[in-house]
């Protein structure tokens, strides 16, 4: 089928729109009065007022956790009322709220972005059912180039990657899961505006003159060259020969050294569905190189990659998550006065979508969260404001910006990183050390990855790194215990005095999402502290519940993402 012909752009420019916004139906504490946000340049916000059904208070906690992600994923009390401009007392009750979830963690005046949170980016991407159905051909294709590759999906006039093949090199070439750049510098950009109408354009436009040098995009180099009229016409010339050929290059656009090359997968009506590319630098590829001799294997898959897309039905309607309604049957009495009902009764509406789930209806929703239709109707109303959601006829669906809400950062996390709050806690609770540990490649030894100490004159002292043989201790005996061991069967080790004297050390395993063990999570102490029997009755519950909370974090990452171990 010939491709389908650019839209032609409108001439000139509407006067600039201001991007960053005011927070429409954002208010003080008392409810009165309309707090002005506009500092902050979010892409996205809707200019216009806020409907009068919409959530107030859910649309200050999205602000909230939106700062949190362009900040990282971490931003002290004081810096978050300052960047969404809300009171101190209010921005308190709001992360307060998220902490209660699970979606922050609040340590002192520091607020940190909490793995639960990427639920609702997981809600979007197993709608959406792009990566679980096309990211075994994309990591195919990245082991036989040696070169990543990616795929995106537009967000208006942006993109945002939804999976993410890479290469452990040390010049690295990858962006996070849910990034958003600007059309114009990528290599998608111009296929995906192959399909953009007039008013697209125009939005296009508007952006452009707001934002010339693209410091709302926090995933890109701010743009230091290219700015004007004859920049813009680039873009529309580049787009004019995505449509004829088919394919379009990035030619270090966003950063000197980075190249990439796209091709569009189309679905079953020939739209563009996402585009796959393969990412690469200078030193390995030019851009032309790339397409010259890249292009046809990247084609190959691409067909690959639509058959599936066209061949696989639909998916049977299936049941929301089971704790979806934990907090909206729960009494005020139970939350507590700082609780905000409201916003995390919002929350929950995003977590009811899924793969069995793509557009529910108002009726779904409400049975799935178990709120009132009218209640979930204006959660709805107050995310297709914001752009989380769109409507269609009867049905709703999410839009790829929900991956702003903190999906980005914590993409990147780690499997150490994810049980250091956990083993800070657990050390907290037994009042002993606790670590975290993997097998080495060879099979033979034990990796300490992440490590919390006790205060305690006498204490075990094993630093992050350290490596241990796997048969004489607790850890190992249970890394191994795939092999077929008692291990196995009880589901802990412990190791008495046989690595040191005096040193009792007592495991559990930690497992992925397909329960393979690929973690010990320990506790160690002097033998005179406790008994090999207490160990078993005061340590192991403690123990087995950390490593649940673990796992639990550990599958919520990797559901859609890699989680490295180390």
């Amino acid at each position: 089928m010939p491709p389908k012909p650019t839209p032609q752009p409108p001439e000139g420019s509407a006067p600039p729109a201001d991007e960053k916004g005011t927070r429409a139906g954002a208010t003080d504490t008392r409810g009165t009065a309309p707090v002005d946000t506009s500092r902050v340049p979010h892409r996205g916000w809707a200019g216009a007022a806020a409907p009068a059904e919409a959530v107030t208070p859910l649309i200050r906690g999205v602000a909230v956790l939106r700062e949190l992600t362009d900040a990282n994923g971490t931003l002290s009390l004081s810096a978050l009322e300052r960047a969404t401009g809300l009171a101190r007392s209010t921005v308190d009750r709001i992360t307060a709220t998220l902490a209660r979830m699970g979606y922050v963690r609040v340590d002192g005046r520091d607020v940190f972005l909490a793995l639960r949170l990427m639920e609702l980016g997981n809600a979007y991407l197993a709608a959406l059912r792009l990566p679980s159905l096309l990211s075994p051909a994309a990591d195919a294709l990245a082991d036989e180039l040696d070169e990543s590759v990616s795929l995106a999906v537009a967000d208006r006039d942006g993109i945002r990657f939804v999976h993410q093949a890479t290469r452990r090199r040390a010049m690295s070439l990858s962006f996070r899961i849910g990034d958003l750049l600007p059309a114009e510098r990528t290599a998608p950009g111009p296929l995906f505006a192959t399909e953009w109408t007039a008013a697209d354009w125009q939005r296009w436009r508007e952006r452009r003159a707001a934002d010339p040098g693209d410091l709302s995009f926090t995933a890109v180099p701010p743009r230091r060259r290219g700015t004007g009229a004859a920049y813009d016409q680039d873009f529309v010339r580049r787009t004019e020969e995505a449509a004829a050929n088919g394919w379009a290059l990035d030619d270090q656009l966003i950063e000197p050294g980075l190249v990439a090359l796209s091709v569009p997968v189309r679905g079953a009506g020939r739209e563009i569905a996402c585009v796959a590319s393969v990412v690469s630098h200078t030193s390995r590829h030019t851009a032309d190189g790339l397409r010259t001799n890249l292009l046809p294997r990247l084609r190959s898959a691409v067909a690959e990659m639509e058959e599936e897309l066209h061949r696989t039905p639909p998916p049977e309607p299936g049941r929301p998550p089971a704790d979806l309604a934990v907090w909206t049957g729960a009494s005020k009495l139970q939350l507590g006065r700082d609780f905000i009902e409201s916003l995390a009764r919002g929350l929950t509406v995003l977590a009811a979508f899924g793969e069995g789930r793509p557009e529910p209806t108002l009726t779904e929703v409400a049975r799935a969260t178990g709120l009132s239709r009218a209640t979930a109707r204006r959660a709805l109303i107050t995310y297709e404001h914001l752009g989380l959601v769109t409507a269609s006829d009867r049905t709703f669906s999410l839009t790829p910006r929900v991956l702003s809400l903190g999906f980005p950062p914590l993409s990147r996390t780690t499997l150490p990183e994810i049980a250091q709050p956990h083993l800070a806690a657990l050390a907290s609770r037994i009042h002993e050390s606790t670590a975290l540990a993997v097998l080495s490649d060879s099979g033979e030894e034990i990796r300490y990855t992440a490590r919390v100490a006790t205060g305690r004159v006498m204490s075990v002292n094993i630093p992050v790194g350290t490596r241990l043989p796997a048969h004489a201790t607790a850890s190992g005996r249970v890394l191994l215990a795939d092999a077929g061991t008692a291990v196995h069967a009880q589901g802990h080790a412990l190791v008495d005095e046989e690595l040191e004297e005096g040193l009792r050390s007592l495991a559990v395993p930690v497992r992925n999402r397909e329960g393979r063990v690929v973690a010990a999570l320990s506790t160690a102490m002097h033998a005179s502290r406790r008994s090999r029997h207490e160990c078993v009755t005061d340590l192991l519950p403690e123990l087995t519940a950390t490593a649940t909370r673990i796992e639990s974090d550990l599958h919520t990452a990797s559901r859609f993402t890699h989680v490295p171990l180390t």
